[in-house]
């Protein structure tokens, strides 16, 4: 196996780095994290941020805050009180001025995403948490309608928290494909099944990047449906075909593939799952034929903010998605993908903004 990786966050939790006094400190900043998180949402969303932002070194005044917005010198005065705590601003006597993190709030593309998925997505739904972790089910989910799963859902979910959802999903995978691309095509495949294949973003990079290749895309009927219907959009040719499954189902996998893309897919499965639908795939793939998985691992990320937002997003995926499912550590991953009868021969970090490009062949 060759292990091509950067320096991670796999050891930065292995002692309490803090004292008595910022614990506690700390402790209250969670107690009350919900209240900043809509703090900061409206700061951002009623234009104060911005309004910061453009006022440069100068800063505003409440008043001037109030009059330029229209908006009571009440609230504005509250939320810069707690925007002071958070961090989020800060005061030079009565003017106040963005901050940093004031500033990637306001202008940072993938603070904007996240933010707006908790907002709209996740954040009435994490109420269902506890009883999401009782019960094994997305209890939160009953929030939008009565689905087992969020998967059927997506396509149907109300706006925003429909875009919002894509918007998340598009972001880190997009950023990731373009890196992978040179390794999914050294063999010079003819035929790829991209399992999980959602819109159909995946299965555009593979026959833009090589005019031969043919692609299925594998997914449950409403998503296969939904890239479907982008098909157009989307410059799908005759090169591009289209298979419904459901992945957990099924006993013996479609054969024929020479590669079988999944990115971002197996972490939307319990481990058991993930070794059942593994162990369906090489009872039916070809020899020579690689898997390739494309995931992110929350104890493979350079920083510890990712590290950070992908194990709150493992929390999505218990109230919301399925219930069972996580952002795994990459060692209980490579666990399943052995246990299914494959052996890694490459595991490779640092794509896009932190995924691990696993390469797999049959035993």
């Amino acid at each position: 196996m060759k292990k091509q990786g950067n320096d991670s966050t796999e050891n930065i939790y292995n002692k309490d780095p803090l004292s008595a006094l910022e614990a506690v400190t700390e402790a209250q900043r969670i107690a009350f994290a919900p209240i900043l998180f809509q703090a900061a949402w409206a700061l951002r969303e009623l234009g104060i941020l911005k309004e910061l932002d453009r006022a440069g070194s100068g800063g505003l005044t409440v008043q001037e805050l109030s009059d330029n917005l229209a908006i009571s010198s009440y609230g504005i005065s509250v939320l810069l009180d707690m925007g002071l705590s958070g961090k989020i601003v800060w005061r030079d006597g009565t003017r106040y001025h963005i901050g940093k993190t004031g500033h990637f709030i306001q202008n940072d593309k993938m603070t904007r995403i996240n933010m707006n998925f908790v907002q709209h997505v996740c954040y009435q739904p994490m109420a269902s948490l506890v009883e999401s972790i009782r019960s094994g089910r997305p209890e939160g989910l009953k929030f939008f309608g009565e689905w087992a799963t969020i998967y059927p859902a997506l396509s149907v979910l109300p706006e925003p928290a429909c875009s919002s959802w894509f918007a998340l999903d598009h972001y880190y995978s997009d950023r990731a494909f373009d890196d992978a691309l040179p390794y999914i095509f050294q063999s010079s495949p003819s035929l790829i099944f991209d399992i999980g294949g959602n819109t159909g973003r995946g299965a555009k990079c593979f026959i833009d990047y090589d005019p031969e290749v043919r692609v299925r895309i594998l997914d449950i009927p409403e998503q296969v449906e939904l890239a479907r219907n982008n098909s157009k959009d989307c410059g799908f040719d005759e090169r591009v075909s289209f298979h419904p499954i459901n992945v957990l189902d099924i006993n013996d996998f479609p054969s024929g593939a020479d590669i079988y893309w999944m990115s971002q897919f197996l972490d939307c499965f319990s481990e058991a799952e993930i070794i059942a639908i593994l162990s369906s795939i090489r009872r039916s793939m070809k020899p020579d034929a690689r898997i390739l998985i494309l995931e992110l691992f929350w104890d493979r990320q350079k920083f510890e903010g990712a590290a950070f937002s992908l194990n709150a997003i493992s929390l999505y995926f218990t109230t919301l998605a399925n219930g069972n499912s996580r952002f795994y550590r990459s060692k209980d991953m490579i666990s399943c993908i052995e246990s299914s009868g494959f052996e890694i021969r490459r595991d490779t970090d640092g794509f896009g903004l932190g995924h691990t490009l696993l390469e797999c062949t049959a035993i």
